[in-house]
């Protein structure tokens, strides 16, 4: 890996593009989003095309869910038949009651002897395995500590610790001290997700010994946090990233939503781009009428018309020019 700086796998957002988006930030590795090995054994073709990748993007971390090492062991060799990927981790951390009620996710925090299984059926595929995981809930027969020390013993090469509960969800605030205690425990093994929104929370867990960060709603709120880091950090970073003109960031956002257009379609482009809108523009003056816009329009083209306006705006500052004509 290039830097110990990763974008997490996020449900509906880490499609290719997005993932190459963050690789041309800087991220260090990414993932595919969440994706069921029921629906891979089943053939399902949507949960197919979700294997989809661009060249250029890795390295890509493959993240898998199911409720038994049977099903995971059948869905991951059905990816691997249609794809390559550099790592394969799974799932244990989504408290989504649709994932839950399966038997997937967050529930296997209470059913460690299966977890554990799951990662020693994927051991015989030749590639690393690794666990994504949360501070498990207080009536659990293990805690953190003892939870992710037993992935390891499995085979498992790494296991990234969101610390709340299943319960938390994503409320509430992440216990950054259990995270620490398995990071120091197994060095080098426990990489950290939660509550990484500025560079600092990312610095204050490299010094209390986590190898690397899942950046994920931090990324969204921010997508120059992962440049902001990798500088602070000592890493080569495109200079124009570190204070980028609004000039750069219109570049930016156009070229994403342009291969968001031909990759995923109009529908999802136009979805994904709001989510970033906020904080590529954060700052500039009249930010908020460009993103209240930006948020009223429905297709690619009015999104591309405002980027083109805002570029060619006199006044140099971020407007709607239906505010001022």
């Amino acid at each position: 890996m290039k830097n110990p700086v990763w974008l997490a796998p996020l449900a509906g957002i880490t499609t290719p593009s997005v993932r190459l988006f963050f690789k041309s930030m800087g991220a260090g590795l990414t993932h595919t989003e969440m994706i069921s090995c029921a629906g891979l054994a089943h053939g399902s073709r949507k949960t197919f095309s979700m294997l989809r990748m661009i060249e250029g993007e890795g390295p890509l971390v493959l993240q898998l869910f199911a409720p038994d090492e049977v099903t995971l062991f059948e869905g991951a060799r059905r990816a691997l038949s249609r794809s390559s990927f550099d790592a394969i981790s799974i799932n244990m951390a989504c408290p989504m009651p649709k994932v839950t009620k399966k038997g997937a996710g967050s529930s296997l925090l209470e059913r460690p002897e299966t977890a554990a299984a799951m990662v020693r059926a994927l051991t015989p595929l030749g590639l690393p395995v690794w666990a994504k995981t949360r501070k498990p809930p207080p009536a659990s027969s293990m805690d953190t500590l003892s939870f992710s020390g037993m992935l390891l013993e499995a085979g498992a090469s790494h296991v990234c610790i969101h610390g709340r509960t299943p319960a938390q969800k994503y409320g509430g605030r992440a216990d950054r001290d259990a995270v620490v205690r398995s990071a120091k425990a197994f060095p080098g093994m426990i990489a950290a997700s939660g509550d990484i929104f500025s560079v600092d929370d990312t610095l204050g867990l490299f010094g209390e010994g986590c190898s690397a960060v899942f950046v994920a709603r931090g990324a969204l709120k921010d997508p120059f946090l992962i440049p902001a880091t990798l500088h602070r950090c000592g890493f080569p970073v495109d200079e124009r990233l570190l204070a980028p003109e609004l000039d750069t960031r219109l570049d930016l956002i156009t070229s994403l939503g342009e291969r968001m257009l031909q990759e995923e379609g109009e529908k999802t482009a136009v979805v994904l781009l709001k989510r970033l809108l906020s904080g590529m523009f954060k700052g500039f003056s009249g930010a908020s009428r460009f993103r209240k816009a930006l948020f009223e329009t429905t297709d690619w083209r009015g999104m591309s018309e405002a980027f083109e306006e805002c570029r060619s705006s006199e006044r140099g500052e971020l407007c709607d020019r239906r505010e001022v004509s």
